[in-house]
């Protein structure tokens, strides 16, 4: 099968895996709680409309091609670094590190991939914007927490811009035999690490007994993760033919790649948890925030780009 084709059945898969989870919401809804809240179906549902929504824009971006992919990570990592900038603590001495990340670094990143100069993508943020924002922000004559406010712009750099630009780094892959379509690793990347984090909530909230950290992430329980992984794996391997990969390999990336999803949400639920807060923001219904989202491929998208472009690429 073509491009075009393939990404016909996913997606259609997918809508249709949706419409199911859909019907069956609504009958919950109708049979439990008709007319009143319900706290874990109200929320289930919420969940599902947004995943409509996502998956749309998701597909569309596809579809529109490179620059529709660049240009909507590059609106997801916009609203993410917004969101990480909120709720850390800044002075007037970081305005201009602020500007420089918003407004330099990050559409210059996803320029570079626009034009697929790896060498320079690859180590503008953690090489040249870790050593310019400290010292724009010094040059605010601040020192007030200087060394924390220094930290928290470059990880929010790093985590919100230079991570999740290695999404659609995917397309600027050769991979032999696989040209033309790179959109297809984008699809099994997001397709399995948000599969995972939808069924770490469904195996949780079905058999969660035992809490990952009840410090950190008190909705996270070890059964959950467990059951979770192991599901969003079997996908991942179930995903093999838009992939170069085999069964086993594709299995074998997931797996890792939900690991990583996992310590991602896991490591940014420990911030918020620093923060006093539960989500990062409320922008998408029963998500909370765009980092809420985004928060595990931030951690798995580096790897799985590097895992390719190292061993598939000639």
């Amino acid at each position: 099968m073509n491009l075009t084709h393939d990404l016909i059945a996913v997606f259609g898969g997918i809508f249709g895996l949706l419409a199911v989870f859909s019907a069956i919401g609504a009958v919950l809804k109708y049979r439990i709680s008709p007319g009143a809240p319900h706290g874990v179906i109200d929320n289930l549902n919420a969940r599902i409309k947004a995943w409509w929504a996502m998956i749309a824009l998701i597909g569309g971006a596809i579809w529109i091609g490179k620059w529709g992919v660049i240009g909507l990570f590059g609106f997801i990592s916009f609203q993410s670094l917004r969101e990480f900038v909120s709720l850390t603590h800044t002075r007037r001495g970081d305005h201009r590190a602020l500007i420089w990340s918003f407004f330099v670094f990050l559409p210059l990143q996803y320029y570079l991939i626009a034009i697929d100069w790896y060498g320079l993508f690859s180590i503008l943020i953690p090489v040249y914007a870790f050593l310019l924002l400290p010292i724009s922000s010094s040059l605010g004559a601040d020192t007030t927490r200087f060394l924390e406010r220094a930290a928290k712009v470059q990880w929010g750099l790093m985590i919100c811009v230079y991570c999740l630009s290695h999404v659609p780094a995917l397309l600027t892959l050769q991979i032999a035999g696989y040209e033309g379509r790179n959109a297809l690793l984008v699809v099994f990347l997001v397709l399995t690490v948000q599969s995972s984090d939808v069924f770490q909530y469904v195996w949780g909230k079905l058999l969660g007994k035992h809490k990952v950290s009840p410090a950190i992430s008190p909705s996270k329980t070890v059964e959950g993760l467990v059951g979770g992984v192991l599901t969003s794996t079997a996908v991942g391997a179930a995903l093999w033919w838009i992939t170069p990969f085999s069964p086993l390999e594709a299995g074998l990336i997931a797996l890792v790649i939900n690991m990583m999803g996992f310590f991602g949400g896991f490591v940014l639920s420990a911030i918020k948890r620093d923060r006093g807060v539960k989500d990062w923001g409320a922008m998408i219904e029963g998500h909370g925030g765009m980092l809420d989202r985004v928060d595990s491929i931030s951690f798995s998208a580096p790897i799985f780009f590097h895992i390719v472009r190292y061993w598939w690429v000639a």
